[in-house]
């Protein structure tokens, strides 16, 4: 940043492609995948008009964090103030018979499970949980959700193994 201060365009360039990563980076995790390339462009713009501000004494990511943080408010603020579309009665509906038969199917396995085996796959496989968030939930310690998840999937997998096999 020093030497793009200076005038070097060269510096100037590889700065601005290594913040782009990083930004990318950043909105990734904060924002829509539709809104991040102009949250990145307009972070850029901010950092190229205020690049005169950068005190080379400090740090120059905590810098660049600041203005990322005030971009990425402005982007929630702007998704904030869109109108929602309207829904139209020619909008196409997909078919949910897979997922609807794949549930069932799955609930049919579990209650072959004894219940806190079925519980702990249900929280943690299924619907995503942490062991420590299921340990919780479960009033089970960690190690003890482990285990039925583990001892769980293996009945399941014996269960399926045994199954003919179904279309």
């Amino acid at each position: 940043m020093v030497a793009a201060q200076d005038g070097h365009g060269g510096a100037y360039h590889r700065l601005l492609g290594e913040m782009s990563e990083w930004l990318t980076r950043y909105f990734q995790r904060r924002l829509p995948p539709g809104e991040v390339d102009d949250a990145v462009q307009e972070t850029l713009l901010a950092v190229h008009r205020r690049r005169h501000t950068y005190d080379p004494q400090y740090p120059l990511a905590p810098w660049l964090a600041a203005i990322a943080k005030n971009k990425w408010v402005d982007q929630l603020r702007s998704l904030g103030r869109r109108p929602l579309g309207e829904l139209t009665d020619e909008m196409a509906v997909g078919d949910h018979e897979a997922s609807v038969v794949s549930s069932s199917v799955l609930a049919t396995l579990l209650d072959q499970l004894r219940p806190a085996q079925a519980q702990a796959i249900l929280l943690v496989k299924v619907q995503g949980y942490s062991v420590e968030d299921a340990s919780a939930q479960i009033g089970l310690s960690p190690s003890a959700v482990k285990m039925n998840i583990h001892r769980g999937l293996q009945r399941l997998t014996a269960i399926i193994e045994k199954a003919p096999d179904v279309e």
